[in-house]
């Protein structure tokens, strides 16, 4: 859970990213900015609205966290806050270096540092790491003389915040306890946020379980051969159910639960060792369930048959009184439902 009531803005500098592979350059702040209230409220809405979400990473390299660039220079600043304008020149370097894709546009980085944010129950420092990309035309109008006057701006929406992170002073030695966002990842080019700049990974928690299991659960049902619509909408309907109905879930128990045929759930299990090696995850044998990230991932579960164009079935209940069939003298397939009362 995250807190940002009484969140306080101690440094803030902005520095402007150009894209490396046209020679753009950076253009450097001198020092930090100081701001006024009513500023500090409008960049608190800009910086930290979009941070809704209970995902959490932890910043990470393959061989030493040390050679992390972004865990190093936040180390320092978390060591010394009055160092967060000299650490800000080496970060906006460090996301020139990585902004070599013909689509990465040129923006503003805004390095902050905050006090007092409420993290998981543990008030902390955090540092902000945020980058506008997106500009919008904007009109004034304003009184001249007798009469109005209109002219047209250009600048940034604070209800969109393009780039994001916030990394808090927790969990060091796992590479800080992260939120990230990329509200403009659309496609290869965007991941030098995440990926490049950052170098983050998902926190390893029950919430990060439950919702690989989930989405492992998921991708099966979409791609399982030979199982009717219906039957794969109560699969997940099980699968919810049950991670809802216990706190702890060992894996050969949930897939009996949901599969009933041998077969099925021999399929199942292989297609667990195929999800962990594409995704380059572990789903443990025996998980604490976050009632979080069920409810989270079970938004994504699609209980809707669709047939042809013309009509949609909403399952919410059991599929026990859904019944599929063929007629051969029309030569289209059907469904038939049995209910009690029409409402």
């Amino acid at each position: 859970m995250l807190v940002f009531d009484d969140i306080l803005f101690k440094h803030i500098t902005i520095h402007r990213i150009g894209n490396k592979l046209f020679d753009e350059g950076i253009r450097y702040s001198k020092s930090c900015i100081n701001i006024n209230s009513e500023i500090s409220s409008l960049l608190s809405r800009f910086f930290l609205s979009p941070f809704k979400n209970r995902d959490y990473f932890n910043l990470f390299h393959e061989s030493d966290l040390l050679l992390n660039e972004i865990y190093s220079y936040t180390t320092k600043i978390f060591e010394n806050p009055d160092e967060l304008y000299n650490q800000s020149i080496h970060i906006a370097k460090h996301l020139y270096e990585k902004s070599a894709h013909p689509k990465i546009k040129a923006g503003e980085l805004y390095v902050v540092y905050f006090k007092d944010c409420v993290v998981e129950d543990e008030v902390v420092d955090a540092v902000g790491l945020f980058k506008s990309e997106s500009k919008e035309t904007y009109l004034r109008v304003y009184p001249s003389g007798d009469n109005f006057e209109i002219n047209s701006e250009n600048g940034i929406n604070i209800n969109k915040l393009d780039k994001g992170c916030l990394i808090f002073n927790t969990e060091k030695e796992r590479g800080y306890l992260v939120c990230a966002i990329d509200s403009l990842n659309r496609g290869t080019e965007a991941k030098y946020w995440m990926d490049d700049f950052l170098r983050i990974r998902f926190r390893d928690d029950e919430f990060f379980q439950t919702g690989n299991l989930m989405s492992m659960c998921q991708s099966f049902v979409a791609q399982v051969p030979d199982v009717e619509k219906k039957e794969k909408v109560e699969i997940m309907k099980k699968a919810v159910n049950f991670l809802k109905e216990n706190d702890k879930v060992e894996f050969d128990d949930f897939a009996g639960q949901l599969l009933q045929e041998a077969q099925m759930r021999k399929a199942f299990v292989e297609h667990k060792r195929t999800f962990e090696k594409e995704r380059n995850v572990v789903i443990p044998d025996k998980i604490t369930v976050s009632n979080e990230a069920v409810k989270k991932e079970a938004k994504k579960v699609k209980n809707v048959i669709i047939l042809d164009n013309n009509y949609r079935i909403t399952i919410d209940g059991s599929t026990e009184y859904i019944e599929k069939g063929f007629d051969p003298y029309k030569e289209m397939s059907f469904y038939k439902l049995y209910f009690n009362e029409e409402k």
